[in-house]
């Protein structure tokens, strides 16, 4: 989306800002609250820096968030970036793509091969500025140390699940997980931009 780095450069400032300030949680339950207010917040004041500069006009950036709170994890999802754990040995999506192709896949219209290739791939039913109100998908998950990764479309459209999961259980650090994703969905095409973020719990 127009302006969409900005859009998400000013997301991230928000939603920190506001975090650093809360002291605690009660409970997943309260936190899981707390996320959804957080996220309209931003969601509004990305809206609102629209109707200030009409260089502006459409600005507005998908979300992924991840909150780990004791044994459990929060997931957020606004648009097509996904959040993946690795379960049983297995890559795990944890979210659903809100995109007008995954629409046309659930109703049946499309097939699975097709979402890749289908020109509108590219179009978005929910993201962060776009609307007034957001739409958030969250949800909270039993947590125990699951190796997280949450990517941009530039990693998953360029990299096979086997492969991201190949390179999460090598020994490398995670920045350097993080630096071969990169480099391997670059030699695959690098046809979008590619934004990563590797979490792994360390056991003492």
């Amino acid at each position: 989306h127009n302006k969409g780095d900005y859009a998400s450069e000013k997301t991230i400032e928000i939603i920190n800002e506001i975090f650093k300030e809360k002291k605690g949680f009660i409970n997943a339950f309260f936190a899981a609250q707390w996320i959804q207010r957080v996220i309209k917040i931003a969601n509004s004041r990305i809206y609102n820096m629209q109707d200030k500069n009409p260089d502006y006009k459409g600005m507005g950036t998908t979300l992924a968030l991840v909150l780990l709170y004791k044994n459990k994890m929060i997931t957020v999802n606004c648009g097509d970036s996904r959040i993946y754990w690795v379960k049983n040995n297995e890559l795990v999506q944890l979210t659903e793509d809100q995109t007008y192709v995954n629409f046309l896949l659930r109703s049946g219209q499309i097939t699975e091969d097709e979402v890749t290739t289908h020109p509108d791939r590219h179009i978005l039913t929910n993201a962060i500025g776009l609307f007034p109100s957001i739409s958030i998908d969250l949800k909270i998950h039993n947590y125990n140390g699951e190796k997280i990764i949450i990517c941009s479309d530039g990693v998953y459209n360029n990299v096979k699940k086997k492969d991201i999961l190949n390179v999460l259980n090598t020994k490398l650090s995670v920045e350097d997980k993080a630096q071969s994703l990169i480099s391997l969905g670059n030699y695959n095409g690098g046809s979008d931009n590619m934004s990563l973020v590797i979490w792994e719990a360390i056991n003492d």
